[in-house]
């Protein structure tokens, strides 16, 4: 079972990819997009979808770290809505606070520049979204 992470901002789709098993997240690429054109996205997701027969997509969720819903996670489960409108696979939502943070910490640990970093972040945070669903779910697994 194969899993899709998106990671949705307001003008880049991170998205990574899991391995056959289910196990392990790669990051994949970041689409660019025009502000806010959410739907503009759709014909990309389906051939990635298509190509990497994806059962389930892993969509972040900015909670504040209040674990109140804002602006931003309202972006997301309306994102949730077009793509479960759109394609027959699941879509779960996961908590995705800190995670720009720690894929930030990851490259400056890696000696990236500010100008890499902001290039992959959002990749990278996307890798990170779907590869804490991982290790959650076989946590699970495991019991």
């Amino acid at each position: 079972m194969r899993y899709l992470g998106l990671d949705l901002g307001t003008k880049t789709l991170g998205v990574s990819i899991s391995d056959n098993l289910g196990l392990i997240a790669s990051t994949y690429k970041i689409i660019r997009f025009k502000e806010n054109d959410y739907l503009s996205l759709l014909e990309e997701i389906k051939k990635i979808i298509n190509e990497f027969n994806i059962n389930t997509i892993i969509l972040g969720l900015p909670k504040n770290m209040d674990n109140s819903l804002g602006e931003a996670s309202k972006r997301s489960i309306d994102f949730k809505k077009i793509l479960e409108n759109n394609f027959n696979v699941s879509v779960v939502l996961q908590d995705e606070r800190l995670t720009s943070v720690e894929a930030n910490n990851i490259m400056i640990d890696g000696g990236l520049s500010r100008k890499k970093r902001k290039k992959y972040v959002d990749s990278l945070a996307a890798n990170i979204i779907l590869q804490n669903y991982l290790d959650k779910r076989g946590d699970n697994n495991d019991k």
